[in-house]
């Protein structure tokens, strides 16, 4: 079963949040599969990692211009993990079936969009009757604070 993080983001955008969670996630030596909805989500976190000032650099690819063997980091709109992921981020509402594989999954949801929401707690409820190891995490003034 994986371990899944709810992240209810309700100060900062996913293009801001999204490069320090795989800052993380690399310096700590994992490889991560971005897993977005539709390709122009792609096109637009490429950028915004990119762009991204902290970290100052964080490799990464995507179906149309990357390895997948060399990046730390792979953005796409497929689950197949070329890159050999075991984490797996989920953002703007994409979901896979398959969790199967990965022992980290990180849900990324905006607070202030109401259908994320709404998804988000239709993917709680399926996780935890699936079995899986539940956090939910929300922003709040001082960074994120744990609530369940």
């Amino acid at each position: 079963m994986a371990e899944i993080g709810f992240y209810h983001l309700t100060r900062m955008e996913l293009g801001q949040v999204l490069p320090q969670l795989l800052g993380r996630t690399v310096a700590a030596g994992q490889r991560a599969l971005v897993l977005c909805p539709t390709e122009e989500v792609v096109k637009a976190l490429d950028k915004a990692l990119w762009q991204a000032p902290e970290p100052d650099w964080l490799p990464h690819g995507t179906p149309s211009d990357g390895d997948p063997d060399l990046q730390p980091v792979w953005l796409a709109v497929e689950d197949d993990a070329p890159n050999g992921a075991r984490f797996l981020f989920l953002v703007e509402g994409a979901d896979t079936p398959r969790l199967a594989g990965f022992d980290r999954v990180f849900d990324l949801f905006d607070g202030n969009r109401e259908a994320e929401v709404t998804a988000a707690r239709g993917r709680w409820k399926a996780a935890k009757a699936a079995g899986h190891t539940l956090t939910y995490w929300q922003q709040g003034p001082k960074g994120w604070s744990k609530k369940a």
